[in-house]
């Protein structure tokens, strides 16, 4: 049986600026301007986007992070 990946998927909210979804992207996971405002607007355009994959303790360690900037996120099996 293969190790299914785990998924983190940050969500829109009305709360926090645009500005800061991408400056936490670039802070936390370290992704490029570019890469993290391409998530943002995934985020802001479709409500949702997949922020980081790996394994359930690295998603549960990313869905944390998120949580301690503000950011309404969760995490699931990449195939669910």
């Amino acid at each position: 049986m293969t190790d299914v990946p785990w998924v983190v998927i940050v969500w829109n909210d009305p709360v926090n600026l645009m500005s800061y979804v991408t400056y936490v992207f670039q802070t936390y996971f370290g992704y490029s301007e570019a890469k993290a405002r391409t998530l943002m607007l995934e985020v802001h355009e479709q409500g949702r986007s997949v922020v980081s994959t790996g394994s359930r303790e690295q998603a549960e360690k990313d869905t944390m992070a998120m949580h301690s900037y503000g950011l309404w996120a969760t995490f699931q099996t990449a195939d669910a």
